[in-house]
């Protein structure tokens, strides 16, 4: 504790653990170029490769292509949030 604060909700927490929960969840993926993928999180390794299913592909806010299975390789990755 800092300042008299509580520590923030996720402060600490293990991504892993985190993603392990998550499988089987929709899922958006935002690549550091700034694309987006919205589908259902399949796995994710050590290396936070990404395998999706049913999966949208968002360019500047705006549908694009739609892919039955989709991976993503984990150098790529900008951040990973539940829907």
């Amino acid at each position: 504790m800092e300042n008299g604060t509580a520590p923030a909700q996720n402060e600490g927490r293990d991504p892993s653990g985190f993603l392990s929960e998550i499988i089987g969840n929709n899922v958006t993926v935002k690549l550091n170029s700034g694309v987006v993928y919205k589908g259902e999180l399949q796995s994710v390794d050590g290396y936070m490769n990404i395998a999706l299913e049913k999966t949208e592909e968002h360019i500047n806010g705006k549908k694009g292509r739609t892919y039955g299975d989709a991976f993503v390789r984990g150098n790529n990755v900008m951040y990973i949030s539940a829907d």
